[in-house]
């Protein structure tokens, strides 16, 4: 899998999401199997970009390459002013926001509402195409499969982004006024595969080994985005790539493993933010970990109580070891196709239990 000149580890990718991945969390889905990552989106307002949510959405200090940082926004030359700005603080493929469905980001025609004005939307990307030429820096797109069910025009932008020079392109199988509600199709990003040279990524809903196949099987993608199904659960990458490469399921990771990679997440996320932000925004991550968990949910009442790192990575410790006194693994979590389906091909799964060598990274 190529980006550009980029040869990526694999073609399983990490989603931008606002909020979430940020550098600690990209770098620990990487480390956990994901071979690509993206950035959050950084924004195209010029005066914006000095501020603490920018530099810390454009931080990449010691994050293995390629660097890949999103952009959003609704006028063409500040978008070409935005791509030389990150590309010149390290950015060494810039992918071009046209999938967020927020609404204060689509209040102001940008994300997914740009699908809306196909004009503006393709005058964009040529603008950040042309931006980054000189670098031979690749840009990228993320879009979703339209505006509304009746104005599903992913195709149509694809190709024109194609013919532009955009190098890749991601189409989550939702439209805008879909949010992230009902289930996503596949159909569209199949049509898109099938009319395109460059390679095309299938996002949506892919929360398990077993429906990563399948979106594979029903798109011909060349690659794979995990978005809020990594939320919790970085590992879920090396867990799709094994049962892709074999057929058989790699049983959850340890307690033990669990503990320490969460509070290395921790600590790598305190270093970012600082201790009073660091703290606040930590809680949601611990609760994503400890969600399937028992006793989980009480245990996201403590944290969110708890004002102090110390106090947190402590709680979180605690929490861990007492578990690991009742179990080795954690329970194996049940994705929301399984929970509608949930006889769904299990006859033909087996479980690869490794050795605790074989899970350490």
């Amino acid at each position: 899998m190529f980006i550009g000149p980029f040869a990526l580890a694999n073609s399983l990718f990490v989603a931008p999401m606002a909020g979430v991945t940020d550098r600690p969390f990209r770098q620990l889905c990487k480390r956990l199997g994901a071979g690509y990552a993206v950035s959050e989106m950084v924004t195209s307002r010029r005066d914006l970009w000095d501020t603490l949510k920018t530099s810390r959405r454009a931080n990449h200090d010691g994050e293995p390459g390629p660097i890949a940082v999103q952009i959003a926004g609704t006028d063409a030359a500040m978008m070409a002013d935005a791509a030389r700005y990150n590309v010149d603080r390290g950015a060494q493929i810039i992918d071009i926001n046209m999938g967020c469905p927020a609404k204060k980001v689509c209040n102001k025609w940008a994300g997914s509402a740009l699908m809306q004005d196909e004009a503006l939307a393709l005058s964009i990307i040529d603008a950040v195409v042309q931006a980054c030429a000189s670098s031979n820096v690749p840009v990228t797109l993320k879009m979703r499969t339209g505006w509304c069910q009746n104005r599903k025009n992913a195709l149509a932008i694809a190709l024109a982004a194609q013919d532009a020079g955009v190098q890749m392109v991601t189409v989550h199988g939702r439209t805008r006024e879909q949010g992230y509600k009902g289930a996503a199709e596949y159909d569209t990003i199949a049509a898109v595969k099938a009319a395109l040279r460059i390679p095309v990524v299938a996002n949506g809903d892919i929360d398990s080994p077993e429906k990563a196949r399948e979106v594979l099987r029903r798109t011909g993608a060349d690659a794979l985005m995990v978005g809020r199904a990594a939320q919790g659960q970085p590992w879920i990458f090396r867990e799709i790539s094994h049962f892709l490469d074999t057929g058989t399921h790699l049983a959850p990771p340890l307690v033990s493993e669990v503990k320490r990679l969460l509070i290395e997440h921790l600590h790598d996320h305190y270093s970012l933010y600082g201790e009073f932000s660091g703290v606040r925004t930590a809680r949601k991550h611990i609760g994503w970990y400890v969600r399937a968990l028992p006793g989980g949910e009480a245990f996201r009442q403590e944290i969110n109580a708890l004002e102090d790192s110390a106090s947190q990575v402590a709680a979180v410790a605690h929490f861990l070891d007492r578990l690991n006194e009742d179990m080795d693994r954690i329970p194996a979590r049940v994705s929301a196709t399984e929970a509608v389906h949930p006889h769904a091909g299990s006859a033909l799964l087996t479980t690869h239990n490794p050795d605790p060598m074989e899970m350490a990274l």
